[in-house]
């Protein structure tokens, strides 16, 4: 069966293949109205002057206008397809899990991930990552919120909050569509610099607290050019009064120009990526939904005098008029000199800073959080059969039919995952390959999204607020002068002070991976026992792996363990499967040496 994804982006190929049929038409219509039009001039200029050819020239001209303004619409709706189409062609990569189809998403640069708890152990940030499977975010500010969100535990009625938000948006497919094609329009403008713009929209007036003298005086000034050579024209002052105010004029201009143009280029940094967050912006007070967070995000773009869109399209048309400068070359200077046209342009963008300004960047941020609502929005959509989590305050875990999140779906197996409450802590067993890491990534990415608001990868989950603490991916470190060992133990020890330094409300949640590889078997297993004992005496809890089966026997885990495993089968040609089921209990197998055989490593005979 063709999935939605698949038929919107097909249809969206064969629109913008006919627009692009039109425009290749428009094109030919413009090079034939434009030629004889200029042959026209070149025959009265070169030839003799004709009042019927010059009419002609003119008609021509005023069609070939027309064609080049209907030419550019075209062109605005085959990237708008365009966008569209590869909104579509993302979505489907994300239900494959086609990370060569999504772009990459990097750890975020504002943010120091080294000793974070649990980014790296869980693939938040990098390729096949959970950011690069919810993204890509339509702007730059929806992607540091995403990405704060993942990294950062909000309070149960904030994360509530988001999830009914997101329960709404998953229905408003269409509208997402367009969101995030907006955001393609924008991305392919480059990212603006739009701290270069708060600062301009949030800062002082471009001539302080004299900007009323400086109006009157540009105002006088063009008055009076124009006024004195109206009245030389008409014969009524025979000298060239209009020269003296004029040149007062141009050494103003000249005083004042990095001023000036320095506005300009602050005003307008990424004009064009600007002008197309308008229309997001206009796109974002459609969204539908009566949910708290979602009403809010609507209420702070359309409250105030003049709605978010509004005053975004007026910037974008008063920074059109600071374009002369640089689009009208020898006309800029001319205008200038007898108009002060950048004077008036500067105290146009002066009025729009003190109307709109201070509030340009809470629009943004608005936006952003609608952006990342979305992102999370689209995993609601693509997984209806995902569950939306339930907090509550008892100290204890529970799921039912947990998968890993960036599996696909033929691939993923689910199992009933329990951990709590304290004093407890869950032990998972079982040979190499068998799914162990893979249980425990599954079940803190599923924290994760759901601590973000998202659904999870379950068929129900319940769990507290929790401080998510990992040790899966320990890497020594050539610049800290860190063997894997001593960083193994650093991170140990950054869990364990987590633990006993617990907030309120709060439970710390733990998930080990064959812990303290790095040492022999005894001592490793003393330092395990001790590293439990202090989780346990905190009050936190979580889950643990391991190989060494002696350990689930010795106190505390004797009595504080609760014991499941992973095993596998072995036909009878010796071909070893997993079918990466939990099972209660110890394991019993082991398969080191058979891997080893399997891939060609030959054993000693006495092996």
């Amino acid at each position: 069966m063709t999935h939605p994804y698949e038929k919107r982006a097909a249809a969206h190929t064969a629109a913008a293949a006919v627009e692009r049929r039109r425009s290749l038409r428009i094109s030919r219509l413009r090079l034939l109205t434009f030629l004889p039009a200029a042959a026209c001039v070149v025959w009265m200029l070169a030839v003799h002057p004709s009042a019927v050819l010059g009419l002609v020239a003119a008609a021509l001209f005023v069609v070939f206008g027309s064609l080049v303004v209907r030419h550019a619409r075209i062109e605005e709706r085959i990237a708008w397809f365009d966008a569209l189409r590869l909104v579509n062609e993302r979505s489907q990569a994300r239900l494959r899990r086609d990370w060569s189809g999504l772009p990459a998403a990097e750890m975020p640069v504002a943010r120091d991930l080294t000793h974070h708890p649990y980014a790296t152990d869980l693939d938040l940030f990098g390729r096949a990552s959970v950011a690069q499977w919810l993204g890509p975010s339509a702007t730059p500010t929806g992607v540091d919120r995403l990405a704060s969100w993942l990294l950062d535990t909000a309070s149960i009625p904030e994360i509530q909050a988001r999830q009914a938000a997101v329960l709404e948006l998953a229905r408003a497919d269409v509208w997402r569509e367009q969101f995030f094609a907006h955001g393609v329009l924008i991305s392919r403008e480059g990212v603006p610099r739009l701290d270069r713009f708060f600062g301009w929209a949030e800062g002082p007036p471009v001539f302080g607290g004299r900007e009323v003298a400086w109006r009157g005086l540009v105002v006088l000034l063009t008055l009076s050019i124009w006024i004195l050579l109206a009245l030389q024209i008409t014969g009524l002052v025979d000298a060239a009064l209009w020269m003296l105010p004029m040149m007062t004029g141009v050494v103003l201009s000249f005083v004042n120009a990095a001023r000036i143009y320095g506005t300009f280029e602050r005003a307008g940094a990424g004009q064009r990526a600007l002008s197309l967050y308008a229309a997001l912006l206009e796109h974002a007070v459609a969204v539908s939904g009566e949910s708290e967070r979602l009403a809010a995000l609507r209420s702070h773009v359309t409250d105030g005098a003049r709605p978010a869109p509004a005053c975004m399209r007026q910037l974008n048309r008063i920074l059109g008029f600071a374009e002369l400068r640089s689009g009208a070359g020898i006309f800029h200077f001319l205008i200038q000199v007898l108009t002060l046209w950048d004077f008036h342009v500067v105290f146009a963008l002066d009025r729009w800073r003190m109307q709109a300004g201070r509030h340009v960047r809470g629009w943004i941020e608005a936006v952003g959080e609608l952006d990342a609502l979305s992102s999370l929005a689209n995993v609601a959509f693509d997984h209806p059969s995902w569950c939306t989590p339930e907090f509550h305050l008892s100290r204890e875990l529970a799921a039912s039919s947990l998968a890993h999140p960036l599996l696909p779906d033929d691939r993923a197996v689910a199992n009933d995952v329990h951990v709590g409450p304290p004093g407890t802590v869950l032990v998972i067993t079982g040979s190499n390959m068998s799914g162990k890491s893979t249980l425990l990534r599954a079940m803190g990415l599923n924290v994760v999204l759901a601590q973000a608001g998202a659904p999870a990868c379950a068929s129900s989950l319940r769990l507290p607020s929790c401080d998510l603490q990992a040790s899966i991916r320990v890497q020594d470190s050539l610049e800290l002068g860190l063997s894997y060992f001593m960083a193994a133990l650093a991170r140990l020890k950054a869990i364990v002070d987590a633990a006993e330094h617990e907030r309120e409300n709060r439970v710390l949640l733990y998930l080990l991976d064959e812990i303290l590889q790095g040492t022999n078997s005894v001592e490793r297993s003393v330092a395990v026992r001790g590293v439990v004992r202090h989780l346990l005496d905190a009050g936190a809890i979580g889950a643990m792996t391991t190989h060494d089966l002696a350990v689930a026997s010795q106190p505390p885990l004797a009595t504080a363990a609760r014991l499941v495993h992973f095993t596998e089968t072995v036909d009878e040609r010796g071909t070893m499967s997993f079918d990466y089921r939990l099972r209660p209990g110890l394991a019993t197998s082991r398969n080191a040496l058979r891997l080893m055989r399997m891939i060609g490593i030959a054993l000693g005979p006495e092996e």
